[in-house]
């Protein structure tokens, strides 16, 4: 599982997505999350807002699994 350390309180769904390369811009995450399931602790979610925080876990199926950590490195 790959790390996404984030220096803020939260990182939005939509960002996750541009970060890991599922998406090549901003503008596609709600496309790309009307076709394809995305899982957030272990719950499907299309969100584009939705609000990431520390210890969060993202499954981005043909893409990978990523954490949220705080800039420290810690979860």
């Amino acid at each position: 599982m790959d790390e996404i350390v984030i220096e803020t309180e939260f990182i939005t769904l939509g960002q996750v997505l541009k970060v890991t390369d599922a998406i090549s811009s901003g503008g596609m995450a709600k496309w790309f999350l009307q076709e394809h399931d995305v899982y957030v602790n272990g719950e499907i979610d299309n969100r584009r807002g939705r609000k990431l925080r520390h210890g969060d876990v993202i499954n981005i199926p043909g893409v990978g699994r990523f954490v949220i950590a705080n800039q420290n490195g810690e979860n």
